[in-house]
């Protein structure tokens, strides 16, 4: 009898191991599988939060199919205490694996709001922005002038929420001096600037920030960031460029940065200005000019006077035979790329052709005749100027 009753409970507990592995493999697959959201979300997840509390908001929004396997699953993996705050983009048909991933790996927030301080030639603003997970793209919900604008209230709410995302985005071709004073005019930031640093040497990108970032810290970021750019610039360099230091090929990206707009046509402009230079030609560009009348503090606001372009300066490209002494902004990459290896061309001329771009040419002849068309193109934009101010017209 006793043998009997043992036998049944071996094989009740044989069984119940086999029923007990089975449910942990069938575990292990729902968490494995692709979810059932049909279409991205913005997971908040509040300071404080549990993996409990987060696999309920999942399954109330349909992510998961069960709130116990994830959280199962994440204490399987001993990510539970590793839990994030912040704002998580979770995709389409995201398992849970990947959810407990994603909400554990640190780092900033991957939806949600984000403010971005826009450093540009014309004017420094701030913009507030949220990610519409269902698109991928952010809405603008505010922007704004420091200094000139009211600020607005979803600005002050949108900074002091702690899963905000900040940004710092410096545009290409704008000045050492146009930089440290946007930095000054970050609420977001403290400490002091000492001292500009010196032209081209800050690298145009986007930097992610945080409250209380060290402004003296980030423009470090910036330089050290430039330094690496110039020197990858430097050993791509076409090896029989007429310039001889890692400077003067900053010095000529700055030029190639400001004087075009259009990224196809780097490569051209910079074969102009390194043409002229094997040629023995001055270089003739009117946004050295500019610097040597601004000292890169700001926009001219107005044309060039024909006695700035006679006055001799050290960046008076219509007077000196060379490149100026500094870089006149600071380069992207792709203008030191396009400076190191400027297109094969013959040209020496370019002007502007109406369309944003310019026509280039390879005689003093063809560009005359680029010239006029240009100058007619101007004549017309006038005339109908004149016309719609004239009948009330926009």
């Amino acid at each position: 009898m006793w043998r009997h009753i043992a036998s049944n409970a071996v094989t009740f507990l044989i069984l119940g191991l086999f029923l007990l592995g089975g449910i942990i493999l069938w575990g292990r697959g729902q968490y494995d599988a692709p979810g059932p959201l049909s279409q991205a979300i913005c997971l908040q997840v509040e300071r404080g939060s549990n993996m409990r509390a987060v696999g309920d908001d999942l399954a109330t929004q349909e992510a998961v199919s069960s709130s116990a396997i994830f959280r199962l699953g994440a204490e399987y993996e001993e990510k539970t205490r590793a839990l994030k705050a912040g704002s998580f983009l979770i995709q389409p048909e995201a398992s849970m694996k990947e959810i407990v991933d994603t909400v554990t790996r640190g780092g900033a927030s991957t939806c949600g709001t984000e403010v971005v301080y826009r450093i540009g030639v014309n004017r420094i603003s701030t913009q507030v922005r949220e990610l519409d997970p269902t698109t991928n793209r952010f809405v603008e919900r505010a922007e704004f002038s420091p200094g000139e604008d009211e600020v607005p209230e979803v600005y002050t709410q949108t900074k002091a929420k702690a899963d905000t995302r900040f940004r710092i985005a410096m545009a290409e071709g704008v000045t050492s001096w146009q930089v440290t004073e946007a930095l000054k005019s970050i609420d977001l930031l403290a400490g002091e600037i000492e001292a500009v640093p010196a032209e081209g040497t800050l690298a145009p990108d986007s930097y992610e920030v945080s409250e209380g970032d060290d402004r003296a810290a980030i423009l470090a970021r910036m330089a050290a960031a430039q330094e690496q750019r110039l020197a990858e610039a430097w050993d791509a360099r076409d090896p029989d460029l007429p310039i001889e230091t890692p400077q003067e090929l900053l010095i000529l990206a700055s030029i190639v940065e400001k004087e075009t707009g259009v990224p196809e046509e780097r490569e051209q402009v910079a074969s102009v200005f390194v043409n002229r230079l094997n040629q023995g030609m001055r270089l003739q560009t009117d946004p050295t000019v500019i610097y040597g009348i601004t000292n890169g503090q700001g926009i001219l606001g107005r044309g060039l006077r024909r006695s700035e372009l006679r006055k001799e300066t050290p960046f008076n490209t219509y007077v000196i035979d060379a490149l100026p002494p500094t870089p006149i902004a600071n380069p992207g990459r792709a203008s030191l790329m396009a400076a190191a290896q400027p297109a094969s061309e013959d040209y020496v001329f370019f002007v502007a052709d109406g369309t944003g771009g310019h026509a280039f040419a390879e005689t003093l002849e063809e560009h005359n005749a680029n010239v006029a068309r240009w100058r007619k193109i101007e004549a017309e934009r006038g005339a109908e100027a004149a016309g719609n101010a004239s009948t009330g017209g926009n």
